[in-house]
């Protein structure tokens, strides 16, 4: 078991949950958390908000039973992780861009600081959080709220895109992209029971057949998923 350090409110129904302990990871990579013993039966797959020698950090979206339980925790509870899980981010090279649509700036935070300036598009529904907290690791920052961030990026200026948000943002920023040049790499949710890939749930349709997000995933070329599907 391992310590929880801190868990603040940063926006609504939004956390920032920071575990004590040296942990391993990589940007786009999860952990699978567990604040329980018996209900609900499933830990939840939460990304990499950002690592450092001593904590791990977690931003997630109270949803469900088991984020509801995870926002009652306080500092000195413990809490169970395993991972991490998945392929991660690639190591981009060259003119980058980061776009992420509401939690799912959740992984990308971690990807700013590893990656060389990269540009970056958050985009929200109805309120913005730690959009200040990313400025220190990019180039240009472009935030909206209320509004379509996918219509702000100009595809052609990027050798690689890397985005995280709902389904539907992450589509239509794939079309956009068609023809830029741009390489596009997609962090897909979904829901997970292992994480290791025995058991099937977080099945992904692409191009080939099904694929599993938690090993062949969550990160996956934008060629390969089935976005119509």
């Amino acid at each position: 078991m391992n310590i929880v350090k801190s868990n603040v409110k940063i926006a609504k129904d939004v956390y920032l949950m920071k575990i004590e302990g040296q942990f391993e990871g990589r940007m786009g990579q999860f952990y699978m958390l567990r604040a329980w013993s018996d209900y609900p039966v499933l830990s939840r797959p939460i990304s990499i908000y950002d690592l450092s020698e001593h904590e791990i950090s977690f931003l997630y979206h109270v949803i469900g039973e088991g984020t509801e339980r995870f926002k009652q925790l306080e500092a000195g509870d413990s809490i169970q992780l395993e991972g991490p899980y998945g392929n991660g981010f690639p190591e981009a090279q060259g003119k980058v861009a980061l776009v992420g649509g509401g939690i799912g700036i959740a992984p990308l935070y971690l990807a700013a600081k590893q990656l060389h300036q990269p540009d970056i598009y958050l985009g929200f529904s109805r309120e913005s959080y730690l959009v200040d907290e990313f400025r220190p690791f990019a180039g240009d920052v472009v935030c909206d709220v209320g509004g379509i961030i996918v219509n702000q990026i100009d595809y052609a200026k990027y050798d690689t895109i890397i985005t995280c948000g709902p389904h539907v943002m992450m589509q239509a920023l794939v079309e956009r992209a068609q023809g830029s040049g741009a390489e596009v790499y997609v962090s897909l949710e979904k829901r997970m029971a292992c994480g290791i890939g025995a058991c099937l749930v977080c099945s992904v349709m692409c191009q080939g057949g099904n694929r599993k997000a938690c090993v062949d995933g969550p990160v996956f070329a934008a060629e390969e998923v089935r976005f119509d599907a």
